[in-house]
């Protein structure tokens, strides 16, 4: 396992972060078991290579496998396997996303849209081309 991110497996990274967060990369030789922390309170799995089992039931790669909530979950690799174990705690409400804007805020994303159409975002060094809002 290798920790980018947060605290699992009795090791924690030394990014700091503003809120609980974890993110890992794991590989598993075939036949081996993992067993996924119960926190954050909200995990999820992303499986990059090979086959997994959860409960006797397969997951073939390229698939977001979103946890329940304190909840024992054990990854059986069918095969090698590397996977991405992803979390953190809950947000303080819902978030709207649309294009590269993301927000807790309808009307913010609306101002974000207008600010990058009149040109207000900083520009990117080295990058010469705009980039127009989607239709």
């Amino acid at each position: 396992m290798r920790l980018l991110i947060g605290a699992a497996f009795g090791a924690r990274s030394p990014v700091r972060t503003f809120s609980e967060t974890l993110y890992a990369d794991i590989a598993l030789a075939a036949g081996a078991q993992l067993e996924v922390p119960h926190e954050p309170e909200e995990r999820a799995l992303y499986l990059v290579e090979g086959t997994i089992a959860i409960a006797g039931e397969e997951f073939a790669p390229g698939r977001l496998l979103v946890l329940r909530p304190a909840t024992e979950i054990v990854v059986a690799a069918r095969s090698a396997v590397r996977l991405m174990l992803l979390g953190g705690a809950p947000l303080d409400g819902p978030r709207h996303v649309w294009w590269n804007f993301v927000s807790s805020s309808r009307d913010r994303i609306e101002q974000a849209k207008a600010d990058w159409q009149a040109g207000r975002f900083a520009a990117i060094p080295g990058e010469s081309d705009f980039i127009p809002l989607p239709t």
